[in-house]
């Protein structure tokens, strides 16, 4: 797991993700998120979930406070 900020909004829930380590990586919405209604915007801390297979490619689990 790692934190990031949303660099920008893509359409179906995509989002841009740039890490704290200046990598940017496609994050989509967790199942529970999307359930949940969470909405997203450019500039929010979120937590992702890498997967080890594909480093460009990630799953956002968290809205950060």
């Amino acid at each position: 797991q790692v934190e990031g900020t949303i660099a920008t909004v893509l359409p179906g829930t995509m989002f841009r993700v740039k890490l704290d380590n200046q990598h940017e990586l496609l994050a989509h919405l967790s199942g529970k998120m999307r359930k949940h209604f969470v909405r997203l915007t450019v500039g929010d801390r979120v937590r992702l979930e890498m997967s080890p297979y594909d480093l460009t490619k990630a799953r956002i689990t968290y809205r950060l406070k």
